[in-house]
Formats: C-alpha cells, structure tokens, sequence
C-alpha cells in the first residue's frame, strides 16, 4: 500500500459500546481525522467487564474492560483502540504500543448527591455509592459516619440509584460527567489533594499494533507530553506497589517541562475503625517519570503500604 493510500484510508477504531467509551472515542476520532486526514469508523466491541455483574474487585479488575479491544487489535479486526488509561494493565502487551496519551481532562472525583447536597452537608448514615475500592476507602477515611455501598453500572445506572432513591450520593469521575455533558449534574466536587484519583484518571489510552509503524506515527499526534510523562509515574507507581485497578490506592501527578510532582496513597479498606493510611510524595525530573515512581512505591511498601492492601511481604 503506498503512502497516499495508507494516509486517505478508512481507520477502525476498536471501542467498547458504552456511551461513555463512544463519547471518549468519538473525540479521539475527530482528532485523529482533523491531524490525519483519514476517516475513522468506530467499531464497538463488548468487553467481560462490561457483560459482568460482579464487583471488580471479585472479577480481578485489571484488564476486564480493556483485553477483549487487544484481542480485536491483534486479530486485525481494528487499527487502534481508545481506552481509559486507568483500566490499562501497567504490562504492555509486546505486539501492541501505546501510541498516544492525549491531553488529560479534569482529574477530580464529584458528587451527585440528592437535593444537590455537598459532601459536608450529607447527613449522618448517608448511602454513597461508588464501584472504586479507592474512592470507598478513602471516603471512609473523610467521614467515618456514612455508609458506603459498592456499585456497578454505566453513569446512567449509577446516577439513577441517586434518583431513585436508593442511595444518597454517588461518587464519579468528573472527566466521564464531562465528556457526556452531564458535568451539571454534579453537586459537589473533591479537591484532588483530599481524594486522591486513581492512577491514569482522566486520561485516555490509544493503542496500536507495534508493527504499523507509519499509524504509530500518525496517532503519536495526539500524544500531550507532559500528560504522558504525568501518567507513566502514576502507573509506576501502581505497579511497583503490584497493585492492580481495584486496589485502594491513589496516584496522581503534575507535570511541566522542567519538573514533575507525584503524590501517591494507600489506604486500608474494609475496616471497622478509622483507616490507616500512607501518603507520599516526590518530585522531579519529567524524565525521570518512570523512576520516581518506582522509587515513591518503594518507600510506601517501606512504610507498611502492602499490607494495607492486605498482602503480605
């Protein structure tokens, strides 16, 4: 195929059929068209996290809403795949290469409470609802006096608990409100310094075959360096705590051109008293992302992070 004909061909996107994965492919779409030249068409695929009713923590988490889009890459049913970068396994697949990380939405967790309550305001023994053991524990960490009920489901199924009546509050990502256009519906919003978002949230992921090399380069576009460098400390970090996407931990960085800050914590789940819980943090070179965090993991396991993560070391 010549150059021409690589550039002006039809691409296929690999996305899982949730509105939110549409609406987060739908924008890498256009992106790729507006940089590229080349018309995309979305193929929507079902993932096992998607046709589960278990908790995530019960499923394994880590990779249930992303391998089923590998698996379409590397039968060639799709050129590349947009993922939400907090549900990518920190190993990279050989085959497969994370192409492009383009810049980063609003890292925060909000609240969309009943009668558009704020988090201070919700009453003794409210029902919070989230499917995060991150966000659940270091809720419990915030206020001790509520309960926090785990849940499951699109924006729309957890949203509607609140509707409903079944549930007080819940708590989601701002980037997927956003992107949806429902960023209204929030009631209140975390400073991500007081809950700590999960490594990679607010990012997205778009990945290719390793051998294409002239789409690695197309897609490597929409690549925002300091987003990227920003994420792969977290995701250092997740990994070198050998914590997956349902463990309680939290990451987050801030990166510029010259310097690069990482805050990470780990917080007990599942007790009955206050948590314990680590924070930490390091700062840096960009360049050094992946270092720091393997070393800021380092020094939390030092502390005592694995076993608030109830493993043994």
């Amino acid at each position: 195929m010549t150059r021409e004909a690589l550039r002006v061909g039809m691409l296929r996107l690999g996305t899982r059929r949730s509105k939110l994965a549409l609406a987060q492919s739908g924008l890498v779409a256009r992106a790729v068209t507006e940089s590229t030249g080349r018309q995309v068409e979305l193929v929507e695929i079902t993932t096992y996290g998607d046709v589960s009713k278990e908790a995530l923590t019960q499923i394994g988490g880590t990779g249930v809403f992303v391998n089923a889009l590998r698996d379409a890459l590397l039968d060639n049913r799709v050129d590349f795949a947009v993922h939400s970068l907090k549900d990518l396994p920190t190993a990279e697949p050989a085959d497969l290469v994370l192409a492009a990380v383009p810049e980063r939405e609003d890292v925060r967790d909000v609240l969309v409470a009943r009668d558009q309550l704020k988090f201070a305001d919700l009453p003794t023994g409210a029902r919070v609802g989230t499917g995060a053991p991150r966000r659940a524990a270091q809720l419990w960490l915030l206020r001790q006096d509520l309960e926090i009920v785990a849940v499951r489901g699109n924006v729309d199924t957890r949203i509607g608990y609140v509707t409903k009546g079944e549930l007080d509050a819940v708590v989601l990502a701002y980037a997927g409100l956003n992107r949806l256009g429902r960023i209204g519906e929030a009631s209140d919003y975390f400073d991500p310094n007081v809950l700590l978002p999960a490594p990679g949230q607010g990012a997205l992921a778009v990945e290719c075959r390793a051998a294409d090399g002239e789409l690695v380069g197309q897609l490597a576009t929409l690549n925002h360096e300091p987003t990227r460098a920003a994420v792969k400390a977290e995701r250092a970090l997740l990994s070198s705590l050998e914590a997956g996407c349902s463990a309680p931990v939290g990451g987050y960085a801030i990166a510029s051109a010259s310097e690069l800050q990482l805050t990470g914590t780990v917080t007990e789940a599942g007790t009955s008293g206050v948590p314990r819980s680590i924070r930490m943090s390091a700062t840096g070179s960009p360049q050094e992302a992946e270092r720091l965090g393997r070393e800021l993991a380092a020094r939390m396991l030092a502390e005592g992070a694995a076993g608030l993560m109830g493993k043994q070391r």
